[in-house]
């Protein structure tokens, strides 16, 4: 089931400060409708994955990552599982020197502590150490490590495959062909094949795999089993192993809870 919520940051700019906080919990499947802030936000779930997207981009943020969202960057969220967000806001003065495009970014275990204290207990700090956390906290920003996972998405051009964009994501698997998505979208595999290239410039199968690495890193880091994943997305787990190993230049394993960790 899910459940449709809008967005509801600090209030942004009705103070001198250049660092604001946002701690939330959400349950799986929570919606949060596309919006945009004055103000650069960095979107951080200390456990639970999140499916953000950006402008035009699906990005899949497990643990120990975050995404990076420039000031007045639409971007909307859905909760891929229970969700612990710890979220900063940034003055769009002290982020001219970063990124003006949204990125799923590593979080350093520095960053993370520093996102975790100051959204949990940066009112009881003295301005003094606000400053210094909010200066240390651009910097490491600026030194973070881009991650490459991400999705295209239809620019809404073309309902038809939107539909199957759309029914994809939430069904991945293999064992449903591209005849099945296409008899619900009303359009013939020619057609559909076609719009995929020249609107996503890949053909179904390359797109579609992006949606199974996405959601297999998602599923490794809550700690699921490779070998249930794999059968999940229609795979067996050798030839999972394979892809995963050929598109992303690493085993599943290194996607897991102990590998993220570390």
């Amino acid at each position: 089931m899910r459940v449709m919520t809008r967005a509801a940051p600090p209030p942004l700019g009705e103070d001198s400060r250049h660092l604001l906080t946002l701690q939330r919990e959400y349950p799986r499947g929570t919606y949060v409708d596309a919006h945009s802030h004055t103000w650069a936000q960095v979107l951080y779930a200390i456990e639970g994955v999140m499916w953000v997207e950006v402008g035009h981009e699906a990005l899949v943020v497990p643990p120990q990552r975050a995404v990076w969202v420039p000031p007045e960057t639409a971007h909307s969220i859905r909760m891929m599982s229970a969700v612990r967000m710890r979220n900063l806001y940034l003055h769009p003065q002290a982020t001219e020197t970063l990124g003006r495009r949204g990125q799923v970014f590593e979080v350093s275990p520095l960053l993370r502590q520093l996102i975790v204290v100051m959204a949990e207990h940066g009112e009881h700090r003295s301005q003094e150490y606000i400053d210094a956390a909010h200066r240390l906290i651009v910097l490491e920003l600026g030194a973070a490590k881009v991650g490459t996972l991400r999705i295209m998405l239809p620019a809404g051009t073309d309902r038809r495959l939107e539909a199957v964009c759309r029914a994809v994501i939430e069904h991945p698997s293999l064992d449903i062909p591209l005849e099945h998505y296409c008899e619900h979208a009303g359009a013939s595999v020619r057609t559909l094949s076609r719009l995929f290239q020249q609107k996503l410039g890949m053909g179904f199968a390359q797109w579609r795999r992006q949606v199974q690495l996405a959601v297999a890193t998602s599923r490794l880091a809550e700690g699921h089993a490779v070998h249930a994943i794999a059968r999940s997305l229609g795979y067996s787990p050798s030839s999972f192993s394979d892809m995963f190993r050929r598109e992303l230049g690493v085993p599943p394993a290194a996607y897991q809870p102990a590998a993220l960790a570390g």
